[in-house]
């Protein structure tokens, strides 16, 4: 009996008896981690949401609506507008409005990013629509970018924010808002939820890539370093500002020189 007992017992056997142990162990931690981790993510949504429903009835409601459906004097609805819109509209302050108008502006930001970020997952909550881009959405990966940018931008930009970003009138007291200073985040969102008077360019018209490289160029001709080929910028305003330049000082050069020119003929020095 000891001899068959012993030759049972192999020296391998303990060992494999614990590693078959630790495989079932993990395999069932991995069976069950991933659902915690689902679990506290759905929490933490759901916590998120709440308290952005808080913060949007106290202040949003009273323009949008309770349930983000709109007013018909006020506000639109929200409803499908997507969390990249409440980032940008909120982010920028131009959420909550003062007033109603033609055009809200950019003011000073009232709300925090972690209270911007409940207000986007209630907002996202009512309807699905563009979320918050993640920064290697919209920061430009190529050294190209910016020169491809300029011709994105030139072709679907320009007529309402000029050549490079200083904005312009619209009709009916809106605007095209200046572009320099503006976060590439705040860009990209605008981009793909179109804010007030602004078309939307969702990846389908402007792909990701596109919305990256306008980006570039953007940063590249606002930045301090950026040079004016054409001399004194004036603005950068386009025909407008030269035009002004050119009638002003033109003119009044030509009037001066007709004057002088005058004071110096033979019948002006003999009077």
């Amino acid at each position: 009996m000891k001899k068959l007992s012993a030759r049972r017992r192999h020296p391998l056997a303990a060992l494999v008896v614990l590693l078959f142990a630790l495989a079932a162990t993990g395999g069932l931690y991995a069976a069950l981690a991933p659902q915690k981790a689902q679990a506290e993510d759905t929490s933490q949504q759901s916590l998120a949401i709440e308290q952005g429903k808080k913060l949007y009835s106290v202040g949003c409601s009273s323009c949008h609506g309770m349930a983000g459906q709109g007013t018909k004097t006020n506000g639109p609805s929200l409803v499908g507008v997507g969390s990249a819109a409440v980032d940008f509209q909120v982010g920028t302050g131009r959420m909550p409005a003062q007033q109603p108008g033609a055009q809200i502006p950019a003011k000073k930001v009232i709300y925090s990013q972690a209270e911007i970020d409940q207000l986007a997952a209630y907002i996202a909550s009512l309807g699905p629509g563009p979320s918050i881009p993640t920064k290697d959405e919209y920061t430009p990966t190529s050294a190209d970018s910016a020169s491809r940018g300029g011709e994105l931008f030139r072709t679907n930009c320009t007529q309402c924010h000029n050549y490079n970003g200083k904005g312009g009138a619209l009709t009916n007291g809106k605007y095209a808002p200046a572009l320099d200073g503006v976060s590439s985040k705040h860009m990209y969102e605008a981009m793909l939820t179109g804010p007030q008077s602004m078309p939307n360019f969702p990846d389908s018209t402007l792909t990701a890539q596109n919305k990256r490289e306008i980006i570039a160029y953007l940063k590249a001709t606002n930045s301090d370093n950026a040079a004016s080929p054409g001399g004194l910028s004036l603005g950068s305003l386009g025909p407008v500002t030269e035009g002004l330049v050119g009638w002003v000082f033109g003119l009044g050069l030509l009037i001066v020189t007709a004057i002088w020119v005058a004071a110096r003929t033979t019948k002006a020095k003999k009077s």
